[in-house]
């Protein structure tokens, strides 16, 4: 008599399993606004009232918790690491253990005080004069201390099979240049902060400066800031694309040695050094370092590079630095309340901000092992497929494009290669030791031991399955290499889940992937070819007709003011904007072929009440999530080249034909744009 309820229940049972997961919670969503005239503020408005900003974050939403939760994956796998030995089953695997403990141990750090950074210290102090400049410089430069340039090797802009060392522009403390050279009440207290600064370290270090020896450190600061670049100028390619030889190099900027500063940085762990060739991103720059190195005093320049080498490892070293490090930098420029828990920015410390640091794939290896699939690989490649395709559609479809440009595109988007999840295999590490108790010295071990690995690059040929960022971090690259990278960091929910409706990760990491796309055809990634190369495949009246709708762009975010008199630099951001307004439609279209692709088809249930269409733009909207401190706000719209979270809802749906129909927008919403912006 029980056999139709247990069928019932066995029925039910299956449906639970097959239905998607309920990735969204409706319930959040501010039913007293319109989507139509806020969709930003449909989907989150309740959320940010209900959520306070944490003392210890100075942003908090979906990339944020996504980045925490991964934090507390590896920092609960690193404990483990740490206290058992015998689970350090690689070279990577040690390595990271040790660059941790040595994080956690303060009582060590405190204990060592400057030890570790004696050694350059020491070499600071004995510069005398010009001719000890050269091999200072380098010194910095080989433990990645930008002071002034900042140097690296990568493959070369226009021969992407070979290797080439890189210099440019860098070295401030002010974040950024504008600072130095525009009058405003934000500058005159960032600068007031930064001299504070400037004298805690330098009296930390046992060096009290006077004040006139702050002013000459400000002066010297400002000759640099004169020289540097506007952030919006430096995302031309084509204007940091110099390439010199030594000889040249010091024709062009006379006043110190370049030779041997190139010998000294170049030096290969085989003993080899120099260079017949370079690439000079900013050649007024490297005059003016010339120039200040001719003629600024001895004391100013000790004065500059102790204060450039403590601030790079401030968070490494005694409380003393590191409370001071804490009040400038996440304080004063960013609004932070309290530090964040001491695990998270050891981690940080170890992966880098985008996970190109140097024992950052050790975390990668930690977090792959722990956090991803198979199942979310092949599902990943599906989706990077479907919106491929339907990048393709679109270039086919342009209208203002020619047939011999069109080709052009279309083989350049053939060969976009995918890197997803992470590599297939990881770094041995070889020659890389770390101590437990040692934080800032395993710093300056790993940079090090970085950039002799760059360095023996110069002699080798470009390896294009070289994974550049790290798979635990949360977001995605697109490579020089013409390559699209996702991390199985980014690889979680709310971006991706394997369980959830198409929609879901459609709008999410459908739309990241979009955006990685698109980069590589945004104004800047629009000049290089299928081969990563900086070469010119544009005919000039497609040129001019793509620069007429990226203007669009650039006046429809530059109209947006997320802080009252301070509007978004359209400029700036041109590059992820673009991406942003082209990446969503293209995820869309993606979705439609998913859905064709399916079973269901169009015929799909409404789930929580949405269809799949709509789910897709709540799913982007939810991705976007955030709440952020004024401060960091501020900070972002004068150096980011990000627009803030809500505009990258506002400005791609207002300019979507496909979000207004899903949601019956009538044409004198907010959300509804008269002539709607199509870049691709």
């Amino acid at each position: 008599m029980r056999r139709p309820a247990l069928i019932k229940l066995a029925l039910a049972a299956a449906m639970l399993l097959t239905l998607p997961a309920r990735a969204i919670e409706v319930k959040d969503f501010a039913v007293e606004i319109n989507p139509c005239t806020d969709f930003f503020e449909f989907v989150n408005n309740r959320w940010a009232a209900n959520t306070e900003l944490p003392a210890s974050r100075t942003r908090i939403g979906s990339f944020d918790q996504l980045r925490i939760n991964n934090d507390a994956l590896l920092e609960k796998a690193l404990i483990e690491l740490v206290a058992q030995p015998a689970s350090q089953t690689s070279p990577g695997l040690k390595l990271v253990a040790a660059y941790f403990a040595s994080g956690m141990d303060e009582n060590a750090i405190e204990a060592r005080g400057l030890k570790s950074l004696q050694p350059l210290l020491a070499k600071i102090a004995a510069v005398k004069g010009v001719d000890d400049l050269p091999a200072m410089l380098a010194a910095l430069n080989r433990v990645q201390i930008a002071a002034p340039m900042g140097s690296y090797v990568r493959s070369d802009p226009k021969d992407t099979t070979r290797h080439v060392l890189a210099i440019g522009q860098s070295g401030l403390g002010l974040p950024d240049r504008d600072d130095y050279l525009k009058p405003s009440e934000l500058a005159t207290k960032l600068l007031g902060a930064y001299r504070t600064y400037a004298k805690r370290l330098l009296t930390a270090a046992g060096s009290e400066p006077s004040e006139a020896a702050l002013d000459a450190l400000i002066a010297f600061e400002t000759r640099l800031a004169e020289a540097t670049k506007a952030r919006a100028e430096m995302r031309d390619p084509n204007a940091s694309y110099n390439p010199m030889s030594p000889a040249e190099l010091a024709t062009a900027a006379p006043g110190l040695d370049w030779q041997a500063y190139l010998n000294e940085l170049t030096l290969r762990p085989d003993g080899k050094r120099g260079v017949a060739r370079l690439i000079v991103g900013q050649p007024e720059f490297a005059k003016r370092v010339a120039e200040l190195a001719a003629s600024t005093a001895p004391a100013v320049w000790r004065d500059y590079l102790t204060l450039r080498l403590l601030d790079a490892n401030a968070d490494r070293l005694p409380k003393a630095f590191a409370s001071a490090h804490f009040d400038y930098h996440r304080v004063t420029i960013n609004g932070l309340k309290a530090r964040p828990p001491r695990a998270e920015d050891v981690i940080l410390a170890i992966g880098g901000r985008t996970g190109g640091a140097p024992l950052a794939m050790g975390l990668g290896e930690l977090f792959v092992a722990r956090a991803f699939s198979p199942e979310a690989q092949s599902r990943a490649l599906q989706l990077v497929a479907d919106v491929k395709a339907a990048m393709r559609r679109r270039i086919e479809n342009v209208d203002w494009m020619t047939a011999a440009t069109k080709l052009r595109a279309l083989e350049k988007l053939e060969a976009m290669a995918p890197k997803i999840g992470g590599p297939e295999k990881w770094l041995d590490y070889a020659g890389l030791s770390l101590a437990a108790d040692d934080y800032a010295g395993n710093m300056l071990r790993a940079a090090a031991w970085h950039t002799g690995q760059q360095m023996a690059d110069l002699d080798l040929p470009v390896d294009r399955t070289r994974w550049f960022t790290s798979p635990h971090i949360v977001n995605a690259f697109a490579g020089g290499l013409n390559e699209i990278t996702f991390p199985a960091g980014i690889l979680q929910p709310p971006f991706f889940d394997a369980k959830a409706d198409d929609a879901i990760n459609y709008g999410g990491i459908g739309m990241v992937i979009g955006h990685e796309i698109t980069h590589h055809f945004d104004d800047r990634g629009r000049k290089f070819d299928s081969i990563g190369r900086l070469n010119d495949w544009w005919t000039a009246a497609d040129a001019a007709a793509y620069q007429q709708r990226a203007e669009r762009v650039v006046a429809l975010y530059g109209g947006y003011q997320p802080v009252p008199g301070m509007a978004i630099n359209g400029r700036l951001t041109l590059g992820e904007n673009i991406s942003d307004m082209s990446g969503l439609p293209i995820a869309f279209d993606g979705l439609q072929i998913a859905l064709q692709r399916s079973a269901a088809g169009k015929g799909q249930p409404l789930i929580d009440g949405y269809t799949p269409e709509q789910r897709f733009f709540l799913s982007n909207a939810l991705v976007w999530r955030s709440k952020i401190r004024t401060e960091a706000l501020i900070n972002q719209l004068r150096t980011d080249s990000h627009s803030p979270a809500k505009y990258r809802v506002l400005a791609p749906m207002s300019n979507s034909p496909a979000f207004a129909q899903a949601f019956s927008c009538k044409a004198d919403n907010a959300m509804v744009a008269a002539d709607p912006i199509k870049v691709w």
